[in-house]
């Protein structure tokens, strides 16, 4: 294992850290300046390294910079006892993992270090180089819900046909990477791509937009202006948000889908196009038909083939995928390192219900970059949303409940009665824990939930260390030994658990 450095002019702050390290099987290597930690680099480089901001002879984050410009990968903690404003952000805008004021904490300073340690055995992933170039082309072709594969397995169907689809789902699902996949794949792939939204533009401006205008035609049109119809002449028309079309335009988008040709406004002349259309809506048509708001014509005209694309919740297997390439594009955006999720903030993120579907989860992945600490996003860091959607009561609902008489019980649970059939010690207890568990582990791996052996680690640890606390009666000391760990191992883990003790 290689070391952690520590660089600090203070002897008994590298004593320290130097002990505590040494305590949780971490060797270390203690320098007094930055000018000897870089002829050190020279030779050797550390698992991770823990520097003073001022020192005699050079500066912390001098050093960090340089270090970050041999070694980018290096994560680099930074303390100082003057902890203001100016040195944190500067800390951070070098690129440090984390800013550590002192004085600080012994067992949380060896937790951060630990934690960078993990960050640095990690491989840069190579995955979103080219992802990050060609958004939507990796949008379409990595999935492993089955949702998405009949979704691919439609845009194979129809890339090769010049048939009109009507694509539907809720917003922020993806509708128009969908359509731009069927016309990159198809063999209109060397025309036009042009897309226009029916409610992104004003209704008086609408149908110039779509069909263009002659010169003079109204006022302010002083050229010739081609619509989105010619200029997507030989390729594909993508209508976004057809629901929202006025009702007078209807009729204009029905007789060019009937005839293939239009006039411009204020024009005499008609012109011919050869188009595809790909219309999408996130509304239900067939209301709208009702309500007298869509023709019902032109719903048939446009529903020729209607291909449906699932909200995110329907397709959870994908979430981590999705997460890690949208963290790669956003890092690269504002050039800085790519962030990772811990298992259990990704269990947790797989869980929460996303309304606003792949863009939602886009957005929470740019806060994630911004906000998060370190490069390794935990639990705790995920945005206040979520985490509340994990404590909300219904979230009990997303967790099977076992039929009455049944066996099965959460592991998360306390078990009030032993179940019927169960083999009971002398003073009641159960003992089908052990099924319980295989039951639970089943369950979640045939739901596809990610990490479930981290999940369900944690819970195991959680429940026994509660357990032990309320058996010594809230005293740490008793409980490490009734447990056979040691004193450091159980206040670390009961603040990686957030277990709350008096």
């Amino acid at each position: 294992m290689k070391p952690v450095w520590i660089v600090d002019d203070d002897q008994a702050i590298r004593w320290v850290l130097e002990k505590a390290l040494a305590r949780a099987g971490v060797p270390t290597r203690s320098f007094s300046q930055a000018a000897d930690v870089l002829d050190a680099l020279a030779h050797d480089t550390p698992v991770a390294l823990v520097s003073d901001i001022r020192m005699p002879g050079g500066n912390g984050l001098e050093l960090l910079r340089q270090l970050k410009e041999r070694h980018p990968g290096l994560p680099v903690i930074v303390m100082t006892a003057f902890a203001d404003l100016d040195s944190t952000v500067s800390a951070f805008q070098g690129g440090a993992f984390d800013y550590l004021a002192k004085p600080f904490d012994v067992n949380e300073a060896v937790a951060l270090i630990q934690r960078a340690m993990q960050e640095s055995a990690q491989p840069e992933s190579p995955e979103g180089q080219g992802e990050a170039q060609n958004n939507e082309r990796w949008m379409m072709t990595q999935s492993s819900s089955t949702a998405m594969q009949e979704v691919f397995r439609a845009i194979g169907r129809l890339a090769q046909s010049k048939v009109t689809v009507l694509i539907t789902g809720e917003s922020g699902t993806g509708k128009e990477l969908v359509a731009r996949a069927l016309h990159g794949h198809g063999v209109r792939a060397s025309g036009p791509f042009v897309a226009l939204n029916a409610a992104a533009i004003p209704r008086d401006l609408l149908e110039a937009e779509l069909f263009g205008h002659e010169r003079g035609a109204f006022t302010g049109a002083n050229t010739l202006r081609r619509g989105r119809f010619e200029e997507a002449h030989g390729g594909t028309l993508f209508l976004d948000e057809i629901g929202d079309m006025p009702i007078e335009l209807q009729t204009r988008l029905l007789r060019v889908l009937a005839e293939g040709s239009f006039y411009r406004v204020g024009g005499a002349q008609p012109v011919r196009v050869d188009v595809r259309i790909v219309a999408a809506t996130h509304q239900p048509l067939e209301q709208r038909v009702e309500q007298g708001l869509f023709r019902e014509d032109l719903f048939h005209r446009l529903n020729v083939i209607r291909l449906r694309l699932p909200p995110l919740r329907e397709r959870v297997e994908d979430i981590p995928a999705l997460a890690n390439h949208f963290l790669t594009a956003s890092a690269r955006a504002l050039g800085v390192p790519v962030k990772r999720l811990t298992p259990e903030a990704l269990a947790v993120l797989t869980k929460f219900d996303f309304p606003g579907n792949v863009r939602q989860l886009e957005n929470f992945c740019h806060w994630l970059t911004v906000m998060a600490p370190g490069q390794t996003v935990e639990r705790a860091d995920l945005p206040p949303e979520i985490r509340a959607m994990e404590h909300a009561p219904a979230a009990g609902a997303m967790s099977p409940r076992p039929p009455a008489g049944s066996p099965v019980q959460a592991i998360g649970t306390v078990v009030q009665q032993a179940p019927a059939g169960a083999v009971a010690a002398e003073d009641g207890a159960p003992r089908n824990w052990q099924d319980s568990l295989l039951r639970d582990a089943q369950y979640r791996l045939e739901r596809g939930e990610p990490a479930v052996m981290a999940t369900l680690t944690r819970q195991f640890e959680k429940i026994l260390l509660q357990s032990a606390l309320d058996a010594s009666r809230g005293r740490r000391v008793e409980a490490a030994s009734r447990l056979g760990i040691g004193r450091n191992t159980i206040t670390r883990k009961l603040r990686e658990l957030g277990i709350e003790d008096e």
